[in-house]
């Protein structure tokens, strides 16, 4: 997890827990918020498994941090209700990466993998 120093503000934010911030701005329920970086693996880019993350935990991505310093890491603010913000730190130290598979019908599929 990332501390943004905008986080500080205590008049725009607001810690919910080690990590989690709710956003004082926001008056939707989709007003928590937590910052991540991850590092993309040799063949991913980094729309994913991004895609499938925030698909998965019914997240969006409200803020993207500039990384000069290395391209392959992202990092990130991801915004939503905040059990699904509290969900997705479950994810947090473990390789998360994209598998194609061949389905019954034949077809290429692609599954989201968490270990």
């Amino acid at each position: 997890m990332l501390k943004l120093d905008k986080y500080n503000v205590l008049s725009d934010y607001q810690i919910e827990k080690e990590g989690v911030y709710k956003d004082l701005k926001d008056n939707d329920n989709t007003n928590f918020r937590i910052s991540l970086s991850f590092e993309l693996e040799d063949d991913e880019n980094s729309q994913y498994p991004l895609e499938d993350i925030l698909d998965k935990y019914y997240l969006y991505v409200s803020d993207f941090i500039e990384n000069s310093q290395n391209p392959n890491v992202i990092q990130l603010e991801l915004a939503g209700e905040l059990n699904d913000i509290i969900d997705v730190m479950s994810i947090i130290g473990k390789r998360v990466y994209n598998e194609s598979f061949i389905a019954d019908d034949g077809q290429t599929y692609v599954k989201l993998l968490i270990e």
